[in-house]
């Protein structure tokens, strides 16, 4: 049996729950790990880092990984090989979230490997393991040999009647209307996902702050961990510019670069800039022969300091805008004919092609996950390809951007999209990428609002997404806030944070940073701003459709949706499904029955197909009663006798001779004949059967 010296157990309160870390008893050949517990979810971290620094990069390879166990919750994966494929939408999610707390506190000039795993072995419904496996990320890079400025904490926060809750159960996600991921340090915010309904700037604000105060208790934690069994950190050499060749290029091309840069127009500006590079590039290529790398990062240096020292001191952005200027908006919607729904959105040189298709509810997608199974009515993809910011690259499926960004627009717009009983649709918006220069997740937003209207869905209200830039001087504290920020402004700036909602409130926020976390002032400036920059945008929008179409695409199926008595779901299937078949066989319509009694009867074209489903439908559901009419078909004739008429599919009942008219008749055939259609009218049911009415003979 190995050793357990080293194995310690640390203990503290986490929102009222208690939460457990090991250390030293598992993965130890890893830099740093812990198994963290809550209740009965556990999930296990590691962290590993490269000896030597990978050759040729020139940003940090940082790897995040969030593997989902079945047997975590007791089940066996579905497939042919009954393992665990691919990572799902969820866990690339879960893995970003991970990701942008712990990324800016590496130290800069580090481009040796690191790789995070964290896996979720045994998981509660009740208490979420994505938490646990953030603030396991923390735990094992803080107690590691690793360079890092943590820790950091997380939570999820909801709120319930204006009360805040943190990390909701199940039941109380149901109630809550905010759905906030939170992480950061002792001191500040590092990063936000939230998805809302609709609720007000000073909601969201207060649950972020609420959030903070149980990760500065997580924080502290951690510190004492990490006092009592943390590593020293590794003295690494970290990559720098020289200071001679820093102080050298900044004096030959500051001026050149200050030239170049001084235009409002991108493709000018880009195409100075392009030009003034080769020639500081090659001024230096005798100079510093072998060090090209680090004269195109001195330029780089120069470049970011122009433009945000003209943002900051001056307010002049790169497109000319002022700080709370939204670049030009055009928008058109209905542009695809054969599309049930289509719009596009352009902001700037931003633009977004969306579409709306609609379906049947057993289209939903089906997730498999460690949460309960469920559906997705609403589906929201959005793509990125190469072409968008002019790159020639082949098309591959989505990575983790594109699930992101898809996940985000998806956030802002379900708490609008009408309940299943009011428009029982499964729905699939798909936003495709045809330009970009920042902001594209915001566009989708946008164009995905215009779309669902084009396409007649009734949402609750528009969407409209801003994404907002933050330069902050590190010496003085002070910052600017921009507002829909554009490519450039995102790459050398310090924050993208992407708020959307609607006229009366925020429905999700995301906030990734470059610094040590910001303060609480500034987000509410942000939010504050984005809440302008919003409604300015929702205006345009609105110029270009004002309300939701009054009628679905002639090439939408038609959906009627109703209730029947779940007792008789099995009387409308049938045995071996003989009865529903026969009616979609006839009708021509496709039928789709939810075990609480749901049917929804879909049709192209003519909605009068599904009408007629439907009634064929209510009429084997329905119970008959003495004054029921219905239509039916004669199946059976007894000439002396009477006939018998089949009323709905499997129930019929007999006309008496003496029944078929006021008039004496000798024989059934004078008046009626097997497959003649009529109508009639339950008189009596008893015991050997139901007798019936003829009202009228039909053509």
């Amino acid at each position: 049996m190995p050793s357990l010296d080293n194995y310690r157990v640390f203990k503290t309160d986490y929102a009222g729950r208690e939460l457990t870390v090991e250390i030293g008893k598992y993965a130890e050949q890893a830099n740093g790990a812990c198994l963290i517990r809550c209740g009965e979810t556990v999930v296990n971290v590691t962290v590993c880092m490269a000896e030597q620094p990978r050759e040729g990069m020139d940003f940090f390879p940082l790897s995040v990984d969030y593997e989902e166990k079945m047997f975590a919750v007791g089940k066996i994966p579905g497939g042919f090989k009954k393992r665990e494929g691919r990572a799902s939408d969820k866990a690339i999610l879960v893995a970003r979230l991970i990701d942008r707390p712990i990324r800016p506190l590496f130290p800069k000039g580090i481009f040796n490997d690191v790789v995070v795993v964290a896996t979720a072995l045994s998981v509660d419904p009740d208490i979420a393991p994505e938490p646990l496996a953030m603030i396991g990320s923390s735990v094992a890079l803080s107690v590691s040999d690793i360079p890092w400025a943590g820790p950091t904490g997380s939570v999820i926060v909801g709120c319930i009647d204006g009360k805040y809750i943190i990390n909701p159960t199940v039941a109380e996600k149901e109630k809550s209307s905010i759905h906030l991921s939170l992480a950061g340090t002792k001191d500040a915010i590092l990063m936000i996902e939230a998805g809302a309904n609709e609720v007000t700037d000073a909601e969201m604000v207060g649950a972020i702050m609420y959030g903070h105060e149980e990760i500065k208790k997580v924080c502290a934690f951690i510190e004492e961990i990490q006092k009592e069994v943390g590593k020293p950190k590794r003295e690494m050499e970290l990559y720098h510019i020289p200071e001679d060749l820093d102080a050298a290029v900044k004096a030959y091309a500051y001026d050149k670069l200050v030239a170049a840069l001084d235009t409002f127009d991108r493709q000018e500006r880009e195409k100075r800039q392009a030009e003034a590079e080769a020639d500081i590039l090659a001024h230096f290529a005798d100079i510093y022969p072998e060090q090209t790398r680090e004269v195109k990062d001195s330029i780089y240096y120069i470049v970011k300091n122009i433009v945000r020292a003209k943002i900051f001191d001056k307010g002049i952005r790169p497109d000319g805008r002022g700080l709370k200027e939204v670049r030009p908006i055009w928008c058109e919607h209905g542009v695809l004919p054969r599309v049930h729904g289509s719009a596009v959105f352009t902001r700037g040189q931003t633009q977004a092609l969306t579409t709306c298709t609609l379906g049947m509810l057993d289209e939903a997608q089906r997730m498999e996950g460690l949460d309960e199974e469920e559906e997705k009515r609403y589906m929201h993809q959005y793509n990125f390809p190469g072409y968008c910011t002019g790159e020639a690259k082949p098309l591959r499926s989505p990575g983790r951007r594109e699930i992101g960004h898809g996940a985000l627009a998806e956030r802002a717009l379900i708490p609008v999209i009408p309940s299943e009983a009011d428009f029982p649709y499964a729905i699939r918006v798909v936003s495709d990428i045809l330009s970009s220069n920042g902001s594209s997740s915001m566009a989708s937003v946008c164009g995905s609002t215009m779309a669902l209207m084009d396409a007649g869905v009734p949402i609750k209200a528009p969407v409209a997404g801003c994404a907002m830039g933050l330069i902050k001087d590190p010496d003085t504290g002070k910052y600017v806030i921009m507002t829909d920020i554009q490519g450039l402004e995102d790459f050398l700036g310090d924050m993208d944070f992407k708020v959307a909602g609607t006229e009366k409130g925020i429905t999700a926020i995301q906030m990734d940073i470059k610094i040590k976390g910001i303060s609480e002032q500034i987000m509410l400036d942000a939010i504050a701003q984005a809440q302008e920059g919003r409604r300015f945008i929702l205006g345009k929008m609105l110029e270009c459709i004002p309300q939701v179409n009054d009628h679905l695409s002639p090439y939408a199926p038609k959906i009627i949706s109703f209730q029947i008595n779940p007792e008789k779901i099995g009387d409308v299937v049938g045995k071996q499904g003989k009865v529903i078949n026969k009616i979609i066989e006839q009708t021509g319509t496709k039928i789709d029955i939810e075990d609480d009694g749901t049917v929804c009867i879909a049709c192209y074209g003519d909605i009068s197909a599904a009408e007629r489903a439907k009634a064929i439908v209510q009429s084997i559901a329905h119970d008959p009663e003495v004054g029921d009419m219905f239509v039916g078909v004669v199946v059976r004739i007894l000439s002396r006798v009477g006939a018998f008429v089949e009323f709905a599919p499997g129930k019929d009942g007999m006309v008496h001779i003496s029944k078929l008219s006021a008039e004496r008749v000798n024989q059934v055939e004078d008046v009626l004949n097997i497959g003649d259609k009529v109508k009639v009218e339950i008189i009596k049911i008893g015991e050997k059967g139901i007798d019936l009415k003829l009202l009228e003979k039909l053509d």
